[in-house]
């Protein structure tokens, strides 16, 4: 019998199946003889061993009977017809016997569970890593008859539905694994068993196939567009799980996207542009450590000189200009900044000022998100990002460098050692590195229920950091990726705990780990003319970087592992669904 064949299984996400009835082997009747008169006695069967119970039977035996009686009925009965004894034969025995079993052969890592269960992205990712000739077909609830997901589906709007909410995940910076898993979440979710999503950095498709003999439907989206918006993040996750968890019919789904892309910012423009400045301000104290006159000085330099990069890069949008001119422009103001105030002997820590402005222009979010796509094995995607990070580090270095040019012309004091992050003052670096947290945060449109979690999480980081550093005497590289690590870790879990992504509690939460410092100190030797120097200083900024995406991942990846998913309250004893990993990234 071919697997296509074959009836439903139980689904990733149907219901539980009903308890399996005791299983009854029907004896078959001997045939009866030819007799030449009306009246004959008819001769009275022979009398049959009663069938031993199931639960007294071993593991893998297969009585004698059964067997006998299922090879007599496939030989007597007609051509497309199933014999009872076929039926009530469990698949051990169907196995112990060399037969495959009617059913065909059950996928164990495929457990059933209630819709809405377990987390969405662990249900999919499961679902996504497995053929799609051994996926299991939706077991099929009372929600079949309603209009939006029964026979009566229009199944083109039902694609545009999920490459709608596709767009927004990818635009938000989501990795390619998790927005491909709520894509095929949502088509299986409203009865689409044969969908493969695929996503790459500017495009995303899925493709339906009805039948073996059926064309497939296939659509496809260009993203063009990306803004880093948490909040609507969040409410695109909500809407997923719902979906997912049968609760949102399809009309119902599109009015809540389209409230969803309405949906107006949290913060207006000038609190943001004033966040910017706070941050580059907390990077002071964070990289210059002091407390001084001459600290807030600093301060109040990095907070105009952010401001005003800030309100340049954003003319230069309004102008169409590519990013990559924007982030020139930005990095300029703080670059004068730090040259203005090192043209004198007063000792105002200039390089501190620009080290402070590339804090707030460093671009974190893309390159975890690009690290993790090539850990998961979307490396299409993950080079193309990756080749956006390197762009816009590119831009950062050369509007740093121009100014910095024309700082070592005008013999500008400026001194590396400012830059580098003191050991005599752990409260004040430990509070700039929570409100250069908060200030991220808030730039990335974070929710502000979720301000305070993402805040702990990055003290959390930069305490582990600070330990592993300067009182263990740890590799700083080291140190960075086990810190990153640790906010991987508790940002999964702060994730599972308000049930939406983990990007809003992880890239904020990186920031004062990010390498300002040696990328200042690998463009300030290349402006005096250490080519070696900088070269080491710019390779030691790209390990830390690695380490840091590389970190992130793993703690994620570790919350994942060993975390217990939730099982039916009504039965218990099936176990959690693990998640299976990609063979594709084993190396075979």
């Amino acid at each position: 019998m071919h697997p296509s064949d074959a009836p439903p299984t139980e689904g990733l996400l149907g219901h539980p199946a009903p308890p399996v009835e005791p299983t009854v082997v029907v004896p078959l009747a001997p045939p009866v003889p030819e007799t030449k008169g009306l009246l004959a006695p008819e001769p009275e069967p022979a009398p049959e061993p009663a069938p031993e119970p199931a639960s007294e039977r071993a593991p893998g035996s297969v009585p004698g009977a059964a067997l006998e009686a299922a090879a007599r009925a496939a030989v007597e009965r007609p051509a497309g017809r199933r014999s009872v004894a076929e039926d009530t034969l469990t698949p051990e025995e169907w196995r112990a016997a060399g037969y495959t079993p009617p059913t065909g052969i059950p996928i164990p890592d495929l457990t059933a569970g209630a819709p809405g269960e377990a987390p969405w992205p662990d249900r999919m990712r499961t679902l996504l890593r497995t053929p799609m000739s051994e996926r299991p077909a939706f077991e099929r609830t009372a929600r079949e008859l309603h209009p939006s997901v029964g026979h009566t589906r229009n199944v083109p709007r039902i694609l545009d539905l999920t490459l709608r909410i596709g767009e927004l995940l990818l635009a938000s910076g989501e990795a390619a694994e998790d927005v491909e898993a709520a894509m095929l979440g949502i088509a299986h979710a409203y009865r689409l068993d044969r969908c493969e999503p695929q996503v790459t950095f500017t495009l995303i498709g899925i493709s339906y196939q009805p039948s073996l003999v059926e064309p497939p439907v296939t659509a496809d989206r260009v993203v063009r567009r990306r803004t880093s918006d948490y909040t609507r993040l969040d409410a695109v996750y909500e809407l997923v799980a719902d979906i997912t968890a049968e609760k949102v019919s399809v009309n119902d789904a599109y009015r809540r996207l389209a409230l969803i892309r309405r949906n107006r910012h949290p913060y207006p423009a000038w609190f943001l542009a004033l966040t910017t400045g706070l941050l580059a301000g907390a990077a002071t104290f964070l990289v210059g450590g002091k407390m001084d006159d001459k600290g807030w000085l600093v301060f109040a330099s990095a907070f105009v000189a952010a401001v005003l990069g800030d309100r340049l890069a954003s003319a230069l949008a309004k102008r169409r200009l590519p990013e990559f001119y924007q982030f020139v422009a930005a990095a300029m103001p703080a670059a004068a900044s730090g040259i203005i105030l090192s043209l004198n002997d007063w000792g105002l820590r200039g390089s501190v000022v620009i080290t402070g402005g590339l804090f707030a222009l460093l671009p974190g979010r893309a390159l975890v998100a690009a690290v993790q796509d090539g850990l998961t094995g979307f490396y299409i995607t993950a080079a193309a990002r990756l080749l956006e990070v390197v762009y816009l580090v590119a831009g950062i270095v050369i509007g740093v460098m121009v100014i910095l040019y024309l700082g070592v012309g005008f013999e500008a004091n400026l001194r590396p050692d400012e830059s580098l992050v003191g050991v005599n003052y752990p409260p004040v670096q430990m509070v700039a590195a929570m409100l250069l947290t908060l200030a991220f945060a808030t730039l990335l449109q974070t929710d502000r229920r979720s301000l305070a979690l993402v805040t702990i999480n990055s003290g959390i980081g930069w305490a582990s950091y600070g330990a592993l550093v300067y009182n263990a005497g740890v590799n700083p590289i080291a140190a960075t990726g086990v810190a990153a690590g640790l906010v991987g870790l508790f940002g999964q879990l702060m994730a599972r705990y308000r049930n939406g992504s983990a990007l809003p509690y992880v890239t904020a939460a990186i920031g004062p780990l990010m390498p300002g410092s040696a990328l200042y100190l690998g463009m300030l030797a290349f402006a005096q003319g250490h080519s070696s120097a900088g070269l080491v200083s710019v390779f030691r900024a790209a390990a830390i970087a690695m380490a840091l995406a590389i970190g992130v991942n793993l703690g994620g990846e570790i919350a994942r592992l060993f975390m217990k998913l939730p099982v039916d309250a009504e039965l218990p004893s099936l176990p959690a669904m693990p998640r299976r990993a990609a063979k594709r990234t084993r190396g075979f």
